[in-house]
């Protein structure tokens, strides 16, 4: 009956699966060394060394010289600029004002803090110390 409806005997389809199994398995195996990434460079290291040294020297002066590149600043010297020399006399006028004010203003600021906080200052200890 089984001839007759067109189907296959057991063991012949058992053979069949068997070695479709074994193909699906061979194709899986080569997908999974195509994948495989590091075993590949592994084995292109290994077969031509020169080529990757080369590549990382390259590759490592390149970061270095990233890395160390200093920035060049460009200082237009060709007019004599008025305006730097009137800033900076501007800035030396000011500072010296500050001081001027600030050791004027010294004595009353000290004298304002010592009526404000008279009795609460800590005075210096005469004795060793952590006593």
């Amino acid at each position: 009956m089984a001839k007759e409806s067109g189907h296959k005997p057991k063991t012949q389809l058992k053979t069949e699966i068997a070695r479709s199994r074994d193909e699906v398995s061979l194709r899986l195996n080569r997908v999974r060394e195509e994948i495989d990434l590091p075993k590949k460079i592994r084995r292109s290291v290994r077969r031509e060394p020169v080529p990757w040294i080369i590549g990382a020297v390259a590759v490592g002066l390149i970061i270095t010289g990233m890395l160390t590149r200093k920035k060049k600043i460009v200082v237009d010297v060709s007019k004599p600029g008025t305006k730097t020399k009137s800033a900076l006399l501007e800035t030396g006028f000011l500072l010296g004002a500050f001081r001027i004010a600030a050791s004027l203003l010294k004595p009353v600021v000290m004298n304002a803090v010592q009526k404000k906080f008279g009795g609460h200052l800590p005075r210096e200890r005469s004795g060793p110390k952590g006593f």
